[in-house]
């Protein structure tokens, strides 16, 4: 890297994204964000350029993308709901590596999920899967990164854990319980991106953390370390899926679908055989912010809306 390159990140407002601008803005690059959220200058030491991520004009998204040595790609959604779909999420970043390519990008450096797979019933694990193949297939240098579970200041899901911990009066499980997870600070994916972005070959890397739970030593852990430990019942999967849709009712959110628990189940955020790719310990971290951690939900929800509300972003204009 020199420090006149230009970088683009998706979605610099948001959770990984702005933790890899971050790094980039601290190495002296120049940072560039495609976003449609609302601009938040406040989160960063030194201004960044902000274009709008306009899937719908393939000449502005080419653009926008003009000049960069490397892109880095967190676009993506959790689930289908109203105004956004998986279906949409992959064709919309199918248009993206096409505008990269068109518009020269040397490198793309793309945010994937563990256990990718094209013959995955579930739309999520079926869709990164695609989209690696077309990554691989697009003529641009790449790097695939596959996280399962990313915890961190603003995280949603091992935050709303320990909000269910601190409000209910037990924790449900789906199952046995003994499915694993391998959760990762999302500063560490930060660090992996952003070192895959400086290298010139073809890069997979298992992004997972130091630790690995079954889900039953996660719950376990967390309401020890947050002095809430709460009875652990064993549900099915049918009846725990009726349980968070409920509560999402009243949250007004969707906690958790039917395919984030089945791929949970299948033990999807987990691989064998890989050595950690990060270092910061999620024990270790919600010790340090047990006094905060969970006292709010974090609402997806709540974000996409506040997202869907921002007025454009100015072309060329820097937050």
């Amino acid at each position: 890297m020199t420090f006149e390159e230009l970088h683009v990140v998706t979605g610099a407002f948001g959770y990984s994204g702005r933790s890899i601008a971050r790094r980039l803005l601290a190495a002296g690059i120049r940072v560039r964000t495609l976003t449609n959220s609302v601009p938040r200058p406040h989160l960063f030491d030194r201004p960044i350029e902000v274009y709008p991520l306009a899937f719908d004009d393939p000449a502005g998204l080419v653009a926008s993308l003009k000049g960069a040595a490397v892109l880095y790609n967190t676009y993506w959604v959790r689930f289908n709901h109203a105004g956004f779909s998986l279906a949409r999420a992959v064709r919309n970043t199918l248009r993206l590596f096409e505008a990269a390519h068109a518009a020269g990008v040397r490198r793309i450096v793309h945010i994937s999920i563990t256990n990718p797979s094209e013959d995955s019933p579930l739309e999520y694990f079926r869709g990164k899967a695609q989209l690696e193949r077309a990554l691989r297939n697009s003529g641009v240098s790449w790097a695939i990164l596959r996280p399962a579970v990313l915890f961190g200041d603003g995280d949603i899901l091992i935050n709303n854990i320990a909000w269910c911990l601190r409000h209910l009066p037990f924790m449900p499980v789906f199952g046995t319980g003994l499915y694993r997870l391998q959760p990762i600070h999302v500063d560490d994916l930060a660090a992996l991106a952003v070192q895959a972005g400086q290298m010139q070959e073809p890069c997979l890397v298992h992004a997972i953390g130091p630790q690995t739970f079954t889900f039953l030593e996660l719950l376990e852990q967390l309401g020890e370390i947050l002095d809430c430990p709460r009875p652990l019942i064993r549900v099915s999967p049918e009846l725990g899926w009726w349980g968070v849709r409920l509560l999402g009712w009243f949250l007004d959110d969707v906690v958790l679908t039917r395919e984030e628990i089945a791929g949970l189940m299948q033990g999807l955020l987990a691989v064998d055989d890989a050595p950690p790719a990060g270092s910061t310990r999620l024990t270790d971290w919600a010790r340090q912010h047990a006094a905060t951690l969970g006292l709010h939900y974090a609402s997806e929800l709540a974000r996409r809306s506040r997202a869907a509300s921002a007025p454009p972003a100015v072309t060329g204009a820097r937050a």
